[in-house]
């Protein structure tokens, strides 16, 4: 718990800023990204001397902020639509990719000893499965030994774009989940305790013997936190890191969807990890000050550029440059009151 708190309000020091410059500019949304958009933003001040100040409080909130114009930018793990786009006068861009883990709190049992697949992982959360020693969790675990402790479910209790993802996985492999509880920000979830943000949960999984939730891939292991390994659309075994998530992505059609955004969800391939995520930023097409969504951009192109290694580093995966281009193509949409591109 300690460690946790630690680490977040780590986190909050970076990305808070005590004072008012004329190029700082404000985000809100996604707990996803935070860590790596608190080491690019410390990089970035350091590089350019503009400071970006981000809250990480869940990817509703982020879409509510962006919306009202409370913000300079939103993030949202959860795309939206061509619609909804549309409909706020919003334009979308991916900013990195990562994955979500099943993190457990199991006695006897470490980080990655516990294999689950989609069928398993959704009907424990939708309360199918009630014990450790479930005859289906044993079949995937031969030789280990699961204890008869009962398992509570932790979920997200905020509008999340983790959740947003882990149901897209679940619904994608369970038929019973997707008529029950379904997919989305925020579910119906019928047995378990909520948590807010993923430090919510992991200190509800780590505090509970038995627990088992969901949490970002780069949170769990700077946190310690035991994750699962998860079986994949290709019946392979995999571990979560930035090999199996860039593998989940390698041959992501971007332009499949408005906005870019495409579920990179239950991907085909041997070591693709199958809850792989894109977390994405939203901006207002008219901009309200042209100059600070200018230096929204102008952060985000500097983190394509320079970013990569300190995402590799905190187990995320850079977008591609193929994708970078296209990108920073579509920020022509991102204009002023007379009609020209806020970013020449």
């Amino acid at each position: 718990m300690a460690l946790i708190r630690n680490l977040f309000a780590a986190g909050a020091c970076v990305l808070a800023s005590s004072g008012v410059f004329a190029q700082d500019i404000t985000g809100a949304g996604a707990t996803f990204p935070a860590p790596i958009y608190a080491k690019w933003a410390e990089a970035y001040k350091g590089a350019t001397g503009a400071q970006l100040n981000y809250q990480a409080i869940g990817s509703g909130g982020g879409i509510k902020q962006i919306t009202a114009k409370t913000v300079d930018f939103g993030a949202s793990d959860d795309p939206m639509s061509g619609d909804e786009l549309t409909k706020n006068g919003l334009t979308q861009f991916p900013a990195v990719i990562g994955g979500v883990v099943v993190a457990f709190n199991v006695p006897g049992i470490a980080a990655n000893q516990l294999t689950l697949d989609g069928s398993v992982t959704a009907d424990i959360f939708r309360g199918a499965i009630k014990s450790w020693d479930d005859p289906a969790i044993a079949k995937l675990n031969p030789g280990l030994k699961l204890p008869a402790t009962a398992i509570t479910v932790v979920y997200r209790s905020d509008s999340s774009g983790t959740t947003a993802v882990f149901t897209d996985y679940l619904v994608g492999v369970s038929a019973p989940f997707k008529a029950s509880p379904g997919e989305g920000k925020t579910v119906n979830w019928p047995v378990g305790i909520g948590g807010r943000g993923n430090a919510g949960v992991a200190a509800n999984v780590t505090k509970i013997a038995g627990a088992i939730g969901y949490v970002e891939f780069a949170f769990a292991k700077q946190n310690k936190i035991a994750y699962a390994q998860q079986i994949n659309r290709d019946g392979k075994p995999i571990q979560a890191d930035d090999q199996t998530f860039a593998a989940a992505a390698e041959k992501a059609d971007w332009n499949a969807a408005p906005g870019f955004g495409i579920s990179l969800t239950n991907q085909a391939g041997a070591s693709s990890w199958p809850i792989t995520a894109a977390s994405f930023i939203l901006m207002h097409k008219n901009a309200a000050d042209p100059k600070r969504s200018a230096e929204v951009l102008k952060f985000f192109k500097w983190a394509y550029a320079n970013g990569g290694k300190a995402a590799v580093e905190m187990d995320y995966v850079p977008i591609p440059s193929t994708v970078t281009k296209q990108i920073e193509s579509s920020w022509k949409e991102i204009k002023d009151s007379s009609g020209k591109a806020v970013l020449n």
